[in-house]
């Protein structure tokens, strides 16, 4: 399922290099929450902030720089999830191309279509929460709505990335280039893969 496209449309290329055309959804569940609408330069500046589930309406690439700027709070380590760049939009759009072209090299295949794989292979179908009964806290297995499987999996992906880029040679961009490769091919050794496996397995757990 993909969005239709007119001619003019179509031949909008992502930074001037990916085209956009031919990427699809295959996961049912997330082919309304995956936007792929051909764009120059995703950088909307929240204009569909007054509508329902805006978030869904934006490119998914800009989602993934938003992420950038404020991946999440993990423990109290902000400033490291979040690369100390939040607002820095110049520096996310940097870090993205960098990221698209080393996934090209990598991957031989068009980054964006690498991107969009990796957050399908990757996200979360379940996850638990607590319920108290009687005084006393118990897990339970709960669906993992569309919309945030798509926010979780890509805080994971810039979590993961972070994590392996902090006091390490290797830089962010290259960690989360290697990041989003290791989902596109399901490795274990993805953080994203992980946190996926690691929660479903909980719930299971907790049903």
């Amino acid at each position: 399922m993909t969005a239709m496209t007119t001619p003019a449309m179509a031949s909008v290329k992502m930074f001037g290099k990916w085209p956009m055309e031919g990427i699809t959804v295959k996961d049912p569940g997330l082919a309304s929450y995956i936007t792929l609408k051909p764009v120059f330069v995703p950088r909307t500046g929240a204009r569909y902030a007054q509508q329902k589930f805006y978030k869904s309406k934006v490119s998914i690439v800009e989602r993934l720089m938003n992420k950038l700027m404020v991946a999440g709070h993990r423990g109290k380590k902000h400033t490291v999830t979040s690369y100390t760049m939040s607002g820095k939009s110049a520096q996310a759009f940097r870090i993205i191309t960098q990221v698209f072209d080393a996934l090209e090299q990598k991957t031989k295949q068009n980054p964006v279509k690498v991107l969009v794989e990796a957050v399908e292979n990757a996200a979360p179908r379940e996850e638990i929460v607590s319920i108290e009964y009687g005084g006393a806290r118990y897990p339970k297995a709960v669906d993992c709505s569309p919309q945030r499987r798509v926010d979780l999996v890509l805080k994971y992906f810039v979590q993961g990335a972070m994590t392996k880029s902090f006091n390490n040679k290797k830089t962010f961009s290259e960690a989360l280039a290697e990041e989003i490769a290791n989902s596109f091919s399901r490795s274990p050794t993805s953080h994203a893969i992980s946190k996926k496996l690691e929660l479903e397995r909980q719930a299971e757990a907790s049903r």
